[in-house]
């Protein structure tokens, strides 16, 4: 039978314990010195606060068990509101509002929510799609908007937010009951709507105060901001960065930098596209980052060279740098130690091996099954792979969902029923080595089927991007599965882009002879230049969307007809946008042919000029003599 838990039960605690040790850290512009003012309030004054919504809230109508969609701002509000609705044992229903329009539509459909309280771009959204908002019966705007606002929403949080802070009497839930629906950053697809029980916070809070050593007093940078909510349960100060939570590869470090100096944090949790920019900052500008005792990073494979650039150079002797495993379905499920990876791993890194995630944490079962596509009705019926052999990770454990929301299919292709419990099948593809820890070698709907056999980008991705010419890389399969040819898409610095074709020309030579090293990455002979920035996903701006560089492979490529010119990108060319037949890709035969046409042309070019140069120093020779003669 199931516990009687209700997290919100955490805040109030706190409340009581340590009144006055701030909760939240809001910022609210800057002063004349340029640097950030904070809004402060206390675990004292979050709780009152929370208090507030939660008795307003509940004179709407809405009552336990209603999902309610909640779209507002990374600040108090979205804490205190949500805490509220928790302590209300409404279901907060949360969603990446950077979402495209026909993938956020979606979700809200799925979720089917009585009320929403949101920005008012959103409820103005709502009045465009009113389909998809059926089944909202109530409507709060987070701010007053002038003149329209009552046709946007009923109310808003000012006129709800009432001036009783009397403890407003939490809701009887029991680790079964719902507590929140997360939705998946839709990196692979529609996001799908994630159904938390209390019993899953319970579980995630205790691993995070026990095995990442996370303590009551600690500050922590929500640099992905949904696990912000995860910390008044453990006792930790939240301050919110100054940055764009949907827009973390445009952050400005010397703000992250003012942050974690300014408040002396602790932790911080974000993912290594954060990371890509504050690190190198730091170095630029010879700054250290002594108060911080752990940086977690997830979201995307991390490379060993950021990692050993934070021991390096930012941080402190004793902190830590871990990368936990997982996914909004199953968090966490396993953990690396930095030096760990740097001591043993990081060359397998390197050559292609995938990506060491570590051990399973306590009470997590991590396993890897054959792969298919299939849905598995019964754990009889999956295949367990001995040590060392690639296929799909599954896991299971008290940190682990058991259902989508209001997506039947999704879940029976998701899950495994095994007696009592169940598997989640990651949708990852990995192995797990002789001391027991588990690699990471990508997605498992991105992996290319080639008539050579299957190609797993992640472990060829890690060897082309060790070129100091390229940003990042991304290998996708284009034509049929089972037939697919490998593409290598290349993203570079613009100035590579811009440079001349011969540049363009050697770069693409030494990448097929860096792949030619290794059995897995030697049929890839196609590479293209992407000419933007690789699409990522809203969430952490980390995760390559694969799917979309496939489709822009696919137009470039022509697959049925042998490419007679070299894979450049005209000038103003989308990527978008079909280039067809002017943009084939670079092999490397054609590449020699290529090469040895240019050096002819250019040698040809040279000589003419060299003509030319001779014709008219002869001619100004002949009027120097006429002159004289004169």
């Amino acid at each position: 039978m199931d516990e009687t838990y209700n997290v919100a039960s955490a805040l109030r605690f706190m409340a009581r314990q340590a009144p006055f040790q701030p909760a939240v850290l809001l910022p609210s512009g800057r002063g004349r010195d340029g640097r950030t003012r904070y809004i402060q309030l206390t675990f004292k004054q979050l709780e009152e606060e929370s208090n507030r919504y939660a008795w307003g809230i509940s004179r709407l109508g809405i009552h336990q068990r209603d999902r309610v969609l909640l779209l507002v701002k990374p600040g108090v509000e979205l804490i205190a509101v949500a805490f509220a609705l928790i302590k209300m044992g409404a279901v907060p229903v949360l969603v990446d509002p950077g979402l495209e329009r026909k993938a956020f539509l979606q979700c809200i459909v799925d979720a089917s929510p009585v009320a929403m309280i949101a920005v008012p771009a959103a409820l103005g959204l709502r009045r465009a799609a009113l389909r998809s908002f059926a089944s909202v019966q109530h409507t709060i705007s987070s701010r007053r908007v002038p003149l329209f606002g009552a046709m946007l929403a009923d109310t808003t949080l000012e006129e709800i937010r009432t001036p009783d802070t009397s403890p407003f009497p939490i809701a009887t839930t029991t680790e079964g009951s719902e507590a929140a629906i997360a939705f998946t950053s839709g990196s692979t697809g529609i996001p799908k709507g994630v159904i938390y029980h209390q019993g899953i916070f319970r579980a995630q809070v205790q691993l995070f105060r026990e095995v990442f050593g996370i303590q009551e007093g600690e500050v922590d940078l929500a640099l992905l901001y949904i696990f912000a909510l995860f910390n008044p349960a453990l006792g930790v100060t939240t301050v919110i960065p100054d940055m764009d939570p949907t827009r973390s590869a445009k952050v400005n470090p010397a703000y992250i930098v003012e942050a974690i100096h300014t408040h002396g944090v602790t932790n911080a949790f974000g993912s290594p596209t954060i990371w890509n920019r504050v690190v190198p900052y730091c170095i630029e500008h010879h700054i250290r980052l002594p108060s911080l005792r752990r940086v977690l990073m997830a979201g995307a494979p991390v490379p060993p060279s950021l990692i050993e650039a934070l021991y390096t150079h930012v941080l402190d002797a004793d902190a830590r740098v871990l990368t936990p495993y997982g996914a909004t379905e199953a968090l966490p499920l396993t953990i690396m130690e930095g030096r760990e990876i740097l001591a043993e791993t990081a060359r397998a890194t390197e050559a292609g091996q995938g990506m060491c995630v570590g051990r399973p944490l306590p009470g997590v079962d991590v396993r890897v099954i054959r792969i298919t596509d299939a849905p598995i009705a019964t754990w009889e019926e999956a295949t367990p792979l001995p040590a060392g052999e690639i296929g799909e990770i599954v896991a299971r454990g008290p940190v682990v969902t058991r259902a989508y929301v209001n997506r039947p299919e999704q879940t029976a292709l998701t899950k495994i029923p095994d007696g009592d419990g169940l598997w989640h099948r990651m949708g990852d593809v990995g192995y797990i080595d002789n001391e027991g820890r588990l690699w990471f070698c990508g997605r498992k709907a991105h992996r290319v089927e080639t008539p050579s056999g299957t190609i797993f980008p992640v472990r060829c991705e890690a060897i082309f991007n060790r070129h100091p010419d390229v940003t990042r890389t991304a290998v996708v399969g284009v034509g049929d599965q089972g037939r697919q040819e490998p593409v290598l898409i290349v993203e570079t610095p613009s100035a590579q882009l811009r440079g001349g074709l011969l540049d363009r020309q050697r770069l693409v030579m030494e990448l097929l002879a860096l792949g030619s090293m290794y059995d897995h990455t030697r049929q890839i002979q196609r590479v293209l230049f992407y000419p933007r920035v690789f699409p990522t996903d809203v969430r952490h701006n980390a995760k390559i969307q694969r799917e979309k560089l496939a489709v822009w492979a696919t137009h470039q490529l022509q697959v049925k007809k042998p490419a007679t010119a070299p894979a450049t990108i005209p000038d103003g060319a989308s990527p978008d946008t079909p280039a067809g037949p002017e943009a084939p890709a670079f092999t490397l035969g054609r590449a020699m042919r290529l090469l040895s046409l240019l050096v002819g042309l250019v040698a040809s070019i040279g000589l003419l000029l060299w003509r030319r140069r001779e014709q008219r120093q002869q001619g100004q020779g002949n009027d120097d003599a006429k002159h004289s003669r004169a």
